[in-house]
């Protein structure tokens, strides 16, 4: 059975119960298509750290991740 919980890299976090499933900063509800719909429209990482009281950690998270899952 695949746990309901899963960590990549660290600061995202998929969880069944959280988001629908969907790829989250740990700690928060702030979906990772979130921040990167955000630094798609313009956006930069001051703004959307701000915005969503994120560190420019989580948003380098964000990016790795879903460059990760581009590939």
């Amino acid at each position: 059975m695949i746990s309901p919980i899963m960590s990549v890299p660290n600061r995202i976090v998929i969880h069944s119960s959280v988001a629908h499933g969907k790829p989250v900063i740990r700690g928060t509800r702030v979906p990772v298509a979130v921040i990167i719909g955000s630094l798609a429209s313009g956006m930069t990482a001051d703004e959307i750290q701000r915005e969503y009281d994120l560190t420019p950690e989580d948003i380098q998270a964000a990016v790795q991740f879903a460059d990760k899952q581009s590939e």
